[in-house]
């Protein structure tokens, strides 16, 4: 605690020679905190991280990533996992099941080849349109963009097909396009029979494919797996059950609402976050309880209770996290005073005055809100995407961990600033008494 002591008390010493805080004591506190937080110094130490050795990119973050887990002191609670349990019965009585088995459309293709594209783009992050579908078109149009010989040679041009080259960090994206095709050669065989080498352990094949350095994080090896054994791509596998809810910032999102994980204080920045430690820390406690949820479920509900922890991702973090966990719920009013809600948040109309037969009266968002939030939220649970695929006695009307949330509704999760890369820590040092540096957007 050295460091942060020391930052503290000099603190102390510019207030003794500027009580009233003039503009020149604001210029020392300023650059107090700019060189505690954001400057490095020859003698500061080293940190190994991706098995490279940095130095401490400031004496803030050496204090940081020796403290950070006893200052967040984050804890799993088992009340509100065995609410949070209770809540995912119902959803499973409900839905029969069902919402505990959905994954993404394969566009009927063969195992293998389903296999094959996931295998080699799932270490890669994807935005916008670019889904499984998309995959499937352009392995449709040309297979040979996904042979691991052609990879291996042309990274490069792998990720401009696959269309995700004009994206950021390109240079850590064509390491792990080459990283995971030498692995892939390694094994001599296709991504569908890797499971084969590994003796059909499932829980061994991530853990390599996390060890290989291709982006496999946990998160992302864990959902390829989970897909390949949901989709019946591999069967018969063993340690599925040791395979846990694929931790984001969804399933994060839901944890630290729902309070199966609470911490000491409110998250910081990823700004002070340097080198992602709180990240990390929340990932592997949120993994954590939401395994512990699995458990509380599978002893409290053993018939029905689903094989890993894994097996619940798809309805926490799809459905929850993003359809049901968001402001998505406008209320608007008009110039006759009438309030009302919506589902869209592109409606013009005063929906009031159209059905009383007053036509072409404009209307005005007021706020949005989370449909947790309002009692005529189920207008927006209604047109979620996943809801209105639901059969008709299925229907979801309210967020299942609306009444466990209480006061934690707004809590958000970590974000992660790449420590590789032209924008991330790696390129922002700067040493004491130098200026400058920094992120780069």
């Amino acid at each position: 605690m050295k460091e942060f002591t020391a930052f503290c008390q000099s603190f102390k010493g510019i207030m003794d020679r500027h009580p009233q805080l003039d503009i020149e004591g604001a210029r020392e506190i300023i650059q107090q905190i700019n060189e505690f937080l954001y400057t490095t110094h020859p003698h500061i130490g080293t940190i190994e991280k991706f098995g490279n050795t940095f130095n401490y990119f400031s004496d803030f973050h050496k204090f940081w990533h020796k403290h950070h887990q006893e200052i967040l002191n984050c804890e799993i609670d088992e009340c509100k996992c065995e609410q949070v349990a209770d809540a995912l019965h119902a959803v499973f009585v409900q839905t029969h099941g069902a919402a505990f088995t959905s994954v993404y459309d394969t566009c009927d293709l063969p195992n293998e080849d389903i296999c094959r594209i996931r295998f080699l783009t799932a270490n890669q992050d994807f935005r916008g349109s670019r889904n499984f579908s998309f995959l499937a078109e352009v392995f449709s149009n040309d297979n040979s963009i996904f042979d691991e010989n052609n990879i291996l040679a042309d990274p490069d041009d792998f990720l401009k097909k696959i269309e995700v080259g004009n994206l950021s960090q390109n240079d850590k994206r064509l390491k792990y396009a080459t990283n995971i095709a030498q692995f892939l050669l390694s094994h001599e065989c296709t991504p569908y029979r890797l499971i084969d080498k590994y003796h059909r352990n499932i829980y061994a094949l991530r853990n390599d494919l996390i060890a290989c350095n291709a982006g496999y994080g946990n998160k992302k090896a864990d959902m390829f797996v989970r897909d390949m054994v949901v989709l019946g791509i591999w069967q018969n596998v063993t340690d599925f059950e040791r395979i846990n809810v694929a931790s984001d910032v969804n399933t994060i999102k839901v944890a630290l609402k729902t309070g199966i994980i609470r911490t000491a204080i409110p998250l910081v920045s990823s700004f002070l976050d340097i080198f992602c430690y709180q990240y990390e820390y929340i990932d592997d406690m949120n993994a954590a309880a939401w395994r512990r949820v699995w458990e509380i479920w599978k002893q409290k509900y053993p018939k029905e209770s689903i094989s890993s922890p894994c097996l619940m991702d798809y309805f926490v973090y799809n459905v929850v996290g993003r359809q049901f966990c968001k402001e998505s719920l406008p209320i608007f009013t008009c110039p006759n005073g009438h309030i009302f809600r919506w589902h869209s948040a592109k409606n013009t109309t005063c929906q009031v005055c159209y059905r009383q037969g007053i036509r072409r009266v404009s209307a005005s968002i007021i706020r949005k809100c989370m449909p947790c939030e309002d009692e005529e939220g189920a207008i927006a649970i209604l047109n979620t995407e996943y809801v209105k695929s639901l059969p008709e006695g299925q229907k979801i009307t309210r967020c299942p961990f609306a009444d466990i949330c209480n006061d934690k509704k707004h809590l958000r999760p970590p974000k992660s600033i790449s420590i590789m890369g032209q924008t991330g820590w790696q390129s922002a040092y700067t040493n004491k008494g130098e200026g400058g540096g920094g992120l780069m957007a």
